[in-house]
């Protein structure tokens, strides 16, 4: 993978701007360094490897070299659709999702909000961040990460207890070798097919038609609020409580409704889904 690979690939694609980095510590970050030099709409930051990568919550995600697909995207949302922020993650999810159906023969589903799972083992993760100009959201970051080969992906497995869901790679689950930049062209075309579509009813449609454990018992972790931005407080640096409930799907605003045990419909604008047992 180069800078003229990685052009000539995506060449189709019309991205106005790409921006190659053998190492980095986080594409969002290399992101933000070049919105702040004037990037442009859809400007595209790719990189081999990530050594300082992040998630939701501060999580730590590394992206071995020549192993995982690590990238960025900047946006310019117009003013009229910033309402519409907090589907920003869930966007990301959706053109992975798809990629990976359309072009893989896999059903992945995901975890609400920003995880995409494959046999419920993690296969990408997503993380969306608003940049603020005085008190106006001037535009975003949005950051993928892809566990592709078999060595993208830790031996440290969370504990099942826990109910966490483990890490796994796309080729463990297809038993071949994926081309990362085959794969990035897909995620990309993807995104750019439903980023004019995320402020509709289809795109929640679809969303919610891939979310993991519909009908299930789960219990979340989860803040009390987004920030100013729209975007979901981070689980460690918000007041937590623990929400319990059967999934039934979403609200319009994107946020998860459970049904209690008392028969309650419950809504939760942000957290962390574990399988759990009603009490």
């Amino acid at each position: 993978m180069d800078q003229h690979t990685l052009e000539t690939t995506l060449a189709d694609l019309r991205i106005p701007a790409i921006r190659y980095f053998p190492t980095v510590g986080s594409t969002n970050d290399a992101a933000a360094i070049w919105l702040a030099e004037g990037a442009p709409d859809c400007a595209l930051i790719v990189a081999n490897e990530q050594t300082s990568g992040r998630g939701r919550g501060d999580r730590r995600w590394f992206t071995q070299a020549g192993l995982g697909l690590a990238f960025s995207l900047i946006l310019y949302p117009p003013k009229s659709e910033i309402h519409f922020m907090p589907r920003l993650t869930a966007l990301g999810a959706v053109a992975v999702r798809y990629a990976l159906q359309r072009n893989y023969n896999v059903l992945p589903q995901i975890k609400w909000p920003n995880d995409v799972l494959i046999e419920r083992q993690k296969v990408a993760g997503v993380l969306a961040e608003a940049q603020w100009s005085g008190e106006q959201i001037s535009a975003a970051i949005l950051g993928i990460g892809i566990n592709v080969a078999s060595g993208s992906v830790s031996d440290e497995i969370l504990p099942r207890a826990e109910m966490n869901f483990p890490a796994t790679s796309l080729e463990d689950i297809l038993k071949h070798k994926v081309d990362r930049l085959e794969l990035l062209y897909h995620v990309i075309k993807e995104f750019l097919y439903w980023k004019p579509r995320m402020h509709t009813n289809d795109f929640l449609s679809e969303w919610e038609s891939c979310l993991a454990f519909r009908g299930e018992w789960v219990r979340v972790t989860a803040g009390e609020s987004y920030g100013k931005d729209g975007l979901p407080v981070d689980l460690e640096q918000s007041p937590r409580t623990i929400q319990e409930g059967k999934v039934l799907g979403l609200a319009p605003d994107g946020s998860l409704k459970l049904l209690s045990q008392s028969g309650d419909v419950l809504t939760v604008r942000v957290g962390e889904v574990r399988l759990g047992l009603p009490k």
